[in-house]
């Protein structure tokens, strides 16, 4: 999948001149070309990564069909294809009426819950998460984490950060700046968005699906110790470029523990991979890790807090 990206990434050179030619073709054509090149790399791809991202839906997705699994591949290329010609060619032409909200009222709790102090809205990879960051930062004072150290992705990072949406790379920063600038972000009043499906070896045991993997506690530990709430947030192509945007109750987690306990952590942890997997299960074809998901499992005699 990467190297797929990359293709479309790395060469600036011809970035740069789609970029000069293409705002001259209106929004409708570029949908239409945006639908035929997700259907060639269905028919390129079929024995490829696809192959792959097909194995890994009907190993979490069980039962499902040949028919809705087709279907499903066919949709995430779509999502995929669209979200890259958004960020890489499409960035400038970006408003937010093409963003519909729902629950704007959690953001006004939230922000009453908080007393002074900011909050942390808490997604998946799940649709357009770049635009959707946009999007918020346009209306709060954002910041992220983000992985900008994969050379297929830089530029894709790079493209938001020239819109001026701040991010802190995951990868360069050390652990204790990054969670001190989060911090400091939040207690000022502040919005961190946290997409919190990211894999790493080094991230602490946890379950999703119901087994065992590895996710971030950077989100529980902020919200634990600094006692501020989290908004969970996802958001999914509706048709084309339109996006719905979902909103949820702000969630008071720091309320139901004394300290931010190591145990505690874990439990809040889970709580929030929870929101995941529903939205995962909620919006398949929108979630972006489909083509390795399969390289998060542990093994099954590893324990994990259940």
């Amino acid at each position: 999948m990467y190297e797929w990206i990359a293709k479309l990434t790395l060469n600036d050179g011809k970035q740069s001149r789609l970029a000069r030619v293409l705002p001259i073709f209106p929004l409708w054509l570029m949908s239409c070309l945006c639908a035929v090149l997700a259907a060639l790399l269905c028919v390129v791809s079929r024995n490829g990564f696809l192959k792959r991202v097909e194995h890994n839906l009907a190993d979490l997705l069980s039962p499902i069909s040949k028919r809705k699994l087709r279907s499903l591949r066919r949709r995430y290329v779509r999502n995929v294809v669209y979200s890259l010609c958004e960020i890489l060619l499409l960035s400038d032409r970006m408003q937010e009426k093409n963003f519909k909200l729902q629950g704007e009222a959690y953001l006004h709790e939230a922000q009453q819950l908080a007393n002074g102090k900011g909050f942390i809205i808490y997604a998946p990879h799940v649709g357009n998460f770049f635009s959707y960051y946009w999007y918020f930062s346009k209306r709060y004072d954002c910041l992220t984490v983000a992985s900008a150290g994969s050379p297929e992705l830089l530029p894709l990072y790079m493209k938001f950060a020239e819109l001026g949406c701040k991010g802190l790379d995951y990868d360069r920063v050390p652990p204790l700046e990054l969670y001190r600038t989060l911090k400091n972000h939040v207690l000022s009043g502040g919005v961190v968005f946290l997409l919190g499906d990211f894999w790493r070896s080094s991230f602490p045991l946890s379950k999703l699906f119901g087994r065992v993997t590895r996710t971030p506690e950077g989100a529980a530990m902020l919200a634990l110790e600094q006692q501020v709430p989290i908004i969970p947030f996802y958001g999914y192509r509706k048709r084309n470029f339109k996006h719905q945007l979902i909103v949820g109750p702000p969630l008071n987690l720091h309320s139901q523990s004394a300290r931010a306990s190591r145990s505690a952590r874990a439990d809040t942890n889970l709580i929030l991979n929870n929101f995941i997997e529903r939205v995962i299960r909620e919006q398949p074809a929108s979630w972006f890790y489909w083509f390795n998901a399969h390289e998060r499992w542990e093994n099954a005699h590893q324990q994990v807090r259940a």
